[in-house]
């Protein structure tokens, strides 16, 4: 049984909005040491898996490692979970995208525009089949680069490597924001309310 998109003006998605306002009213309404509490933990997040991620890319495929340090800094959030979300995201769009790009050169060559677009369309296609619209956005970028971006060499490789960077980052997010969650729960558990 598959699930069916969720369209923006559905009164639950009003409602989730709504809930996202007040929790962000929450937040800036904290005292000011909780709040920089947070910020760091969140700095500490982005920082170490955007480093290591970096440091991992360099060893696989130097010239474009930042790739892999943006992917881990684009899917790191304030929690988890929501980190969690935006990997699964940043994941499947790249490897739609990949797809689509790798395509679109097939049938088209680099910057053919109708091709280009043919290819966008078919992503976000993709994406929006699969009920997952954040993976669109990714997924066109990617198309974007492998298709559009000059490159040395063959362009599956193009496609390839910034998978695999998008994967490297958003596991190193991944692995980093779970460790972080434990010590800030046991920080903030001991710093009370």
């Amino acid at each position: 049984m598959s699930e069916r998109p969720v369209p923006p003006n559905d009164p639950a998605v009003r409602r989730l909005r709504r809930a996202q306002a007040a929790l962000d009213r929450m937040l800036r309404a904290l005292p000011a040491g909780k709040r920089a509490r947070v910020g760091a933990f969140m700095a500490a997040k982005t920082m170490v898996s955007a480093c290591v991620a970096y440091g991992l890319g360099q060893f696989v495929h130097p010239h474009e490692a930042f790739w892999a340090a943006i992917s881990a800094i684009a899917v790191t959030q304030p929690h988890f979970g929501d980190t969690r979300g935006a990997g699964r995201d940043r994941v499947l769009g790249t490897a739609f995208g990949a797809v689509a790009g790798l395509l679109g050169l097939w049938v088209g060559g680099s910057g053919e525009f109708v091709a280009f677009a043919v290819a966008l369309f078919g992503v976000t296609v993709a994406s929006w089949t699969v009920s997952d619209g954040a993976a669109a956005r990714v997924g066109g970028i990617t198309t974007a680069i492998v298709m559009l971006v000059p490159a040395a060499g063959p362009r599956w490789e193009v496609a390839a490597y910034r998978l695999g960077e998008v994967v490297l980052g958003t596991l190193c997010a991944l692995v980093v924001g779970w460790l972080v969650a434990r010590l800030e729960d046991r920080v903030e558990r001991d710093a009370g309310p």
